[in-house]
């Protein structure tokens, strides 16, 4: 069984901003697979699961925690304890203000890198152990605060760059399902940078 946790923040108010990116993630695999989400098992989190999904892979469960950000580790610690789901099936999806707009970049583990929602997913789990992928929003305006940027939304002209990225991250989730994150990370980090992450998937990331 595998669990795949995009991180955002709940709410009208953040959707379509550059932090809810791993909402988008999880919403376009859950449309592309049928599966609807609805409110998880007591926890502050929405999950959408199947035994099976349609292409015949294990058992996958997606989930949006509604904990903000800074809290995701508290949803994502409760259905890994209730779906007894092993550190190495855990996937996370965040935005990346550090990577260029439309890039994707998979890790089999790391640490935090500075990002609030790795950092309560990895204290609540206790461990760095389990993957993630990172996808590029750039900076947004350069004239606003780090914080403001991070929660502003795509303009027009990134927009349909990140509707792409967000088809590729899809895709990366589906290949974690069926292949787990060495295959991601040969066939996405390579896309990316035009050679595999392979050799350093070990390395904590910054």
């Amino acid at each position: 069984m595998k669990l795949i946790v995009g991180l955002g923040n709940p709410g009208g108010d953040y959707s379509g901003t550059r932090h809810n990116v791993g909402f988008e993630v999880v919403d376009e695999v859950a449309r592309r697979w049928g599966l609807v989400f609805r409110s998880g098992h007591q926890v502050e989190a929405v999950v959408a699961s199947s035994p099976r999904v349609p292409d015949g892979r294990d058992a996958v469960i997606l989930v949006k925690p509604l904990t903000y950000m800074n809290r995701s580790g508290l949803a994502v610690c409760a259905l890994r304890r209730y779906y007894r789901v092993m550190l190495t099936d855990l996937l996370v999806i965040t935005e990346d203000v550090n990577l260029a707009l439309g890039r994707l970049r998979a890790r089999r583990q790391g640490s935090a890198g500075g990002h609030n929602g790795l950092r309560s997913v990895i204290e609540a789990v206790t461990s760095e152990g389990f993957s993630r992928i990172r996808v590029g929003v750039g900076r947004g305006d350069p004239r606003r605060g780090l914080s403001a940027r991070v929660l502003s939304r795509f303009s027009a002209d990134e927009r349909p760059t990140m509707d792409e990225t967000v088809d590729r991250a899809a895709d990366a989730v589906a290949l974690f399902a069926d292949a787990g994150i060495d295959a991601v990370m040969n066939t996405f980090n390579r896309r990316e940078t035009g050679e595999t992450d392979g050799a350093e998937s070990g390395a904590s990331e910054g």
